[in-house]
């Protein structure tokens, strides 16, 4: 890309400043404006939110760019094969845009995306352009007002025909199978401060981000990438861990101690010696059977 714009870098800090070309050198509007463009199509990424794929589309956000590039250039590129900086980067991103293949791959992608975040919009889930990535929780409304809409996407994917088409069949089949868990009543409990309503949860977005979080920590603390040593090795009841962030959880598990120090002291030796014990044997017997399982396949 830089063999394309050159380096005329006083040009382009004139463009990018916004001020007027009128004292550019000859030759330094090309210049400065293809390094403007190059830079504008790298900056891809600022069109992402944070959710990730398929909820970002990093790869079709960079071909929409070099498409908008492309476009704008025929506008701007003299007919007669002149040397200059944006002739060259129109010839360079003409390569891409005149790909077949990849302007049918960008074309899917574009028409499944669509249909994706109508879904999103349905379910008022990770909505686009929100601002909380992975740790969105969805929109405060009211649960049949969702179920209204995701009632609506439905039948718009029916008149399109989505259901039976195979890049849809499966998605319109989960819909149609969890529906009533999807919009599922709120659930009556019995408190101390009186009943209360729990709104069942739409998706596992809350243990996906407790799995990510559990990662993250680990990782900080080991310095390891790798995690299934540590799964395989660690007891079930690890991630209860988590739970000493509950502040009614610690004063259950204290028992009117002050600290865990002092609440670990009367816990009986003999007990912990006897858990650990049936723990290993345990540990070594499942390694056993894999191991035995191994031999018997192989």
């Amino acid at each position: 890309m830089g063999k394309i714009s050159g380096s005329d870098l006083k040009s382009l800090g004139v463009l990018m400043d916004g001020h007027t070309p009128i004292n550019l050198p000859a030759g330094g509007v090309p210049s400065a404006a293809s390094h403007a463009l190059i830079h504008w199509i790298l900056d891809y990424p600022a069109e992402l939110e944070g959710y990730g794929f398929p909820f970002d589309r990093p790869h079709l956000a960079l071909y929409q760019r070099i498409q908008t590039a492309f476009e704008l250039l025929e506008k701007m590129v003299t007919p007669q094969k002149k040397r200059n900086a944006l002739n060259s980067l129109y010839r360079l991103l003409s390569e891409v845009f005149v790909d077949k293949e990849l302007k049918e791959a960008a074309q899917s992608l574009e028409d499944k995306a669509g249909v994706f975040d109508a879904l999103r919009q349905a379910l008022s889930i990770a909505l686009p352009k929100g601002a909380k990535g992975l740790n969105d929780d969805g929109t405060e409304q009211d649960i049949k007002t969702i179920e209204q809409k995701v009632k609506e996407f439905r039948k718009w994917a029916d008149e399109k025909g989505l259901a039976v088409d195979n890049c849809y069949e499966k998605m319109i089949k989960q819909i149609d199978k969890y529906w009533n868990k999807l919009f599922a009543d709120p659930i009556r409990v019995s408190t101390d401060d009186g009943p209360k309503l729990i709104q069942p949860q739409r998706t596992n977005n809350i243990l996906e981000r407790f799995f990510r979080d559990f990662k993250r920590g680990h990782r900080q603390r080991e310095g390891t990438a790798s995690l299934t040593k540590m799964l395989r090795s660690i007891l079930a009841e690890t991630p209860l861990v988590k739970n000493l962030d509950n502040e009614e959880y610690v004063k259950i598990l204290l028992d009117g101690c002050q600290t865990l120090e002092e609440r670990f002291a009367k816990i009986d030796s003999a007990v912990y010696h006897k858990f650990c014990t049936q723990f290993w044997q345990y540990k070594i017997r499942i390694n056993y059977l894999q191991l035995t399982h191994f031999c018997v396949i192989g």
